[in-house]
């Protein structure tokens, strides 16, 4: 009678460069999480070509490995036998943290800078951001990229080994052969999952990226409101196809400008913002019909426009309002002493499809993104 002998083998050991190889990469993601609204507002990335590698800072990741004494006989020890639970039996200094004032004498916490392609980066930027309130509507051309599950089957790599549908074929072969228990799971028993990159269609969308370019937006201003358009072009193009996106810029008067031009150029006149509202409205009425469009309006200013011009602002935002999904203003604050007269203005303006953000710094770049870009449908209209 055969002899079978159960035995399990431990390949760990084998994929250990891998399993370090993911928990490295797994760690690079979570620093950067950890730094987003630092590594958005940086100035070397905005206006990067598509190559632009990123360096982010992280602690080095060592193995588990024994430290030996340098010759500093000054290590904490055992107890007396007098001690009580609590008692601090005695400390070492950790390493400097960088943070110290002054010149130090302790050695840092050693980190690397780990690279990683801007394209890279937006993915992580752009997980959990969407377009807001985005309804289906006559033509729909806007397209997205999906991975769905989609079938078993007999060849694939290993790392995509289904283990449940394994079984269930050695089972069956087994069964078929007159065995009732496992045995054995030969080669023709592996099944492996499969997956396709699908296109998900979705509705026409515009998106008008309105900003100020006029003489009060100084070099920062400008540089937080180009900051903002950048990952919005980006996430927009990373995130969906065919989105169409229409550049205005304004000082006392508004202009279709190229992409180029939008980040790029800059004047130095007075500030009249309805006139780009104006113009939004013009172009929507000629080019995007509401029942084919998903529309969005995005206005970026210091809000130092003219006093007598904020009435005409609300009412035509209002009128946006009408024909846009979701409508946006941003505020660039340079002074925490200035008081915007056009964000006071928009106060008077309640409505759930409509929402301001205040950037004070380059960190309020992402939270803006973010509150903007929300993808929740389900506010109320």
């Amino acid at each position: 009678m055969p002899l079978y002998i159960i035995s399990r083998e431990d390949w760990s050991l084998h994929r250990k460069g891998e399993i370090d190889r993911l928990r490295h990469h797994d760690k690079v993601k979570e620093a950067i999480k950890k730094n987003l609204a630092d590594i958005v507002s940086e100035e070397s990335i905005i206006m990067s070509d598509h190559e632009k590698i990123i360096k982010v800072p992280i602690r080095t990741l060592d193995e588990f490995h024994f430290r030996y004494d340098q010759g500093k006989q000054s290590h904490s020890g055992q107890g007396n036998g007098d001690s009580k639970v609590g008692d601090v039996l005695g400390s070492e200094h950790q390493g400097g943290t960088g943070r110290e004032k002054g010149a130090g004498d302790q050695p840092g916490v050693d980190y690397y800078e780990a690279e990683i392609t801007l394209e890279e980066l937006a993915k992580i930027l752009f997980e959990d951001l969407g377009l807001p309130y985005l309804e289906p509507k006559k033509k729909p051309e806007l397209t997205s990229d999906s991975v769905e599950f989609k079938d078993i089957r007999k060849k694939g790599i290993s790392s995509n080994i289904d283990r449940k549908h394994t079984i269930l074929e050695a089972i069956k072969r087994n069964a078929l052969k007159g065995n009732q228990n496992l045995k054995e799971i030969t080669k023709e028993d592996l099944r492996y999952k499969t997956w396709d990159l699908t296109h998900k269609h979705e509705s026409n969308a515009v998106i008008l990226a309105m900003m100020d370019t006029s003489g009060s937006m100084g070099i920062f201003e400008k540089y937080i409101a180009r900051s903002f358009f950048f990952w919005m072009v980006r996430f927009l193009r990373t995130k969906y196809e065919n989105v169409q996106i229409v550049f205005l810029a304004h000082d006392a008067e508004a202009r279709e400008t190229t992409e180029e031009e939008f980040f790029t150029k800059g004047t130095s006149g007075g500030t009249r913002c309805s006139t780009v509202y104006k113009l939004a409205l013009e172009i929507i009425e000629k080019r995007y019909n509401p029942s084919d469009y998903n529309i969005y309006a995005f206005h970026f200013s210091d809000g130092d426009n003219l006093s007598s011009d904020n009435d005409a602002c609300i009412h035509l935002i209002n009128e946006l309002i009408k024909l846009c999904n979701f409508v946006g203003y941003g505020e660039i604050e340079s002074s925490y002493f200035y008081t915007s007269t056009l964000r006071t203005a928009y106060r008077r303006i309640d409505h759930p499809r409509f929402t301001v953000v205040t950037i004070k710094d380059k960190s309020g770049v992402y939270p803006a993104l973010k509150k903007i870009f929300s993808p929740v449908n389900e506010k109320p209209a």
